[in-house]
């Protein structure tokens, strides 16, 4: 969600070299195109929503209604919706610790498949607990069910990590301070775009409002962290890793 539209695709089309399309959430919303393959939504946020400005995921439910009742009776909260939007529904929510996260119930991207396969972007929560944070998850949306197209969770290296159809869609980690005054160390989902030369990208941002947070490179491959013009924080991964 941005303040002003056209502004936010300038500047993801000029770093991201993405392409937009609309999409089906009416005049104010576009999809992000990354070599034809769908990466993202940028939408205008209302100005009677008094959130912060910031790249949020959601999460994909059969039931929009019902995923809401799970996400109260365990003690979060649903803030806005569950609404009808177009070809959907959809709800903003916030896990116990805080963490903002929404929901969507109905068809929003097409050609699916390739996104998951590409792989261009993934989610990660920074939580006080990640294993109590994966069982409240799990159980709200269905995390490790038997149905088909469920997702598979695992303990690897000190993190919870999602994998749908073997990809890897979602790390868990924990160490967040609930009450830290710096915001990047509370609970909260960050988003991970997935690129070929993440330092690059870096340094070219700069010249069109950005703010490189922190960087670093290892041998798993460079990121670099970044908060764009509005104030949405994201990281750049490197795509070979």
């Amino acid at each position: 969600m941005a303040r002003d539209l056209g502004s936010a695709l300038d500047f993801y089309g000029a770093v991201m070299g993405w392409t937009f399309r609309p999409g089906s959430l009416g005049e104010e919303f576009r999809i992000a195109l990354a070599d034809g393959v769908p990466v993202a939504g940028i939408g205008a946020l209302a100005p009677a929503l008094q959130v912060a400005i910031a790249w949020t995921p959601y999460f994909a439910v059969a039931d929009a209604d019902d995923t809401a009742a799970r996400i109260r009776e365990r003690g979060a909260t649903v803030a806005v919706g569950p609404v009808a939007l177009h070809t959907g529904r959809g709800a903003l929510a916030a896990d116990r610790d805080g963490a903002v996260f929404g929901i969507w119930q109905g068809p929003l991207i097409t050609n699916w498949e390739s996104w998951r396969d590409t792989s261009p972007a993934w989610t990660r929560l920074h939580t006080r607990d990640a294993f109590e944070a994966a069982i409240f998850y799990g159980e709200v949306l269905d995390w490790a069910c038997e149905r088909k197209g469920c997702c598979d969770v695992q303990y690897e290296n000190e993190e919870v990590v999602l994998r749908h159809a073997g990809h890897v869609v979602a790390r868990l980690t924990s160490g967040a301070v609930e009450a830290a005054p710096d915001p990047s160390l509370r609970p909260h989902w960050h988003t991970h775009f997935a690129v070929q030369d993440p330092l690059g990208q870096a340094e070219k941002s700069r010249a069109y409002g950005a703010t490189i947070l922190a960087s670093g490179a290892s041998t798993t491959g460079s990121w670099a962290r970044l908060s764009d013009p509005d104030g949405a924080t994201f990281t750049l991964s490197d795509s070979a890793t």
